[in-house]
């Protein structure tokens, strides 16, 4: 999953200059499990006697309100992962619509037609209509410290102005601690963490988590996590991505690119270099901006790599919704890889 940032090669970087291509060959993981109890502590949320809300994020700033805050707008994926967890949003922003109407995978479970959307792209941001909204909360990830994702920098502090605003750490963590944060600011706003839907959603990770650790173990092939653009070939860092950190924990043996760009997200190789790195089983970015595979068919290093020419690649969704709901297919479709795959040499 990438959309292209612009800081140099870095996340935000790739992102803004090759849209949301670079993300994906730059992300994340999820794993384990704690009770909805446990999920609550320390989790920076709080609650007074006469109403009041407050919810200390990861830039250590606290957002309050004197109620709990129910007119609220986030970016696409935080605001699918927060449904899965009970929460609605009125707003969104970032990729959200396909060019054919129907719901971008990043939108989860969400009924993107009842939804006000106020971009669905890098760079988008209606203020006007964010306005109109009443705001009384913006959320959305981090993969930079303080840089709330696909929220414009050139518009940020009118932005910001109009409402409190929270912001999640996305990158540099295992997945489950984006979803544990999740889990504890949906909480603070009303969801019931104990409800059956989400119990059956965390149910379901931690047998899928399991599954993938089984797999990893019994068959132990060499993985990449990768991009594609026109020009360029992105090998994905699993000490950076959440999903690729988590999966790491579990037992998934990837590759480690050695000279990353700017950022530490990944590192790009034209694509008469794509063959630097060996692999197994390729996850290859399967957001909307990134190249897929009957795109790269015409790239001849793309179709000599040894797990193309074995039929083992498997789609990578690199920016995932930080939900149980949203990170147990995931798992289960990198499990059911890990176990057909073959090594190929």
């Amino acid at each position: 999953m990438s959309t292209t940032r612009t800081i140099a090669p870095s996340r935000r970087g790739f992102l803004a200059a090759g849209g949301a291509l670079g993300l994906g060959a730059l992300l994340t993981a999820c794993g384990g499990g704690t009770s909805g109890a446990d999920e609550g502590k320390s989790s920076g949320a709080a609650g007074a006697k006469d109403g009041a809300w407050s919810f200390k994020d990861d830039r250590g700033q606290t957002a309050k309100s004197p109620k709990t805050p129910k007119r609220i707008v986030a970016f696409t994926g935080t605001a699918a992962a927060l449904h899965d967890f009970g929460v609605e949003c009125v707003g969104v922003f970032g990729p959200t619509k396909l060019g054919n109407g129907k719901p971008d995978p990043q939108a989860g479970e969400l009924d993107v037609d009842k939804l006000t959307i106020l971009g669905n792209a890098w760079g988008e941001f209606n203020i006007e209509k964010y306005a109109g909204l009443n705001p009384e909360l913006l959320i959305s990830n981090m993969f930079e410290p303080e840089a709330l994702w696909y929220v414009p920098e050139d518009s940020k502090k009118k932005i910001l102005g109009l409402a409190p605003s929270v912001g999640l750490t996305s990158a540099r963590v295992s997945m489950l601690e984006p979803i544990k944060r999740y889990a504890a600011l949906a909480e603070s706003l009303g969801a019931d963490l104990k409800a059956r839907k989400v119990l059956d959603a965390k149910a379901r990770f931690e047998k899928a988590a399991e599954t993938l650790r089984k797999a990893a173990k019994a068959n132990p092939v060499k993985v990449m996590a990768a991009s594609g653009s026109a020009d360029l070939f992105y090998v994905s860092n699993p000490a950076v991505n959440a999903d690729l950190m988590y999966f790491r924990e579990l037992g998934v043996d990837f590759v480690v690119p050695e000279k990353l760009d700017q950022g530490g997200y990944f590192e790009s190789l034209s694509w008469e270099n794509a063959d630097k790195y060996k692999a197994d089983l390729i996850l290859l970015d399967s957001r909307t901006s990134a190249l897929q595979p009957k795109d790269l068919a015409t790239k001849p290093t793309w179709e000599q790599l040894p797990a193309v020419k074995a039929g083992q690649v498997s789609p990578w969704l690199s920016e995932p919704r930080f939900s149980y709901a949203g990170c147990a297919p995931l798992l289960e479709g990198l499990a059911a890889a890990i176990e057909k795959a073959k090594k190929t040499s």
